[in-house]
């Protein structure tokens, strides 16, 4: 078993349960990691055997395109494209960050993480 790790991945969305989240939009940081058999890859060298980190970035770029009103909703449809989509992936953690979240006080980020294992 390996890990692959998509690390901060830089968003633009319109996520929030206030509608000026949804029309106005935020930043936000996502970092995904799956955990796969990587042995056959290892040695064959070839991307067929691996889990493409393309389409992983892919994944999470076109869901966070989808409004949600939580954070948690999105990090689940991640988790479910990518078991979707790579079958080789035995489970998933998803963490999503809104970056200076309107919450009323000098806050970085909120971040939420879900993991998932088939």
């Amino acid at each position: 078993m390996g890990i692959i790790k998509v690390e901060n991945i830089r968003v633009y969305a319109y996520h929030g349960c206030l509608g000026e989240e949804t029309i106005i939009g935020s930043d936000y940081r996502v970092d995904l990691s799956v955990e796969a058999s990587l042995g056959k890859s290892s040695m064959t060298d070839a991307l067929i055997d691996t889990v493409d980190y393309v389409t992983l970035n892919k994944i999470v770029v076109e869901e966070m395109g989808v409004p949600a009103k939580l954070l948690e909703a999105v990090a689940k449809r991640i988790m479910d494209r990518v078991f979707e989509s790579c079958p080789s992936v035995t489970s998933t953690t998803v963490s999503v960050s809104k970056i200076n979240p309107p919450i009323g006080g000098d806050v970085e980020k909120v971040t939420i993480v879900l993991t998932e294992a088939r």
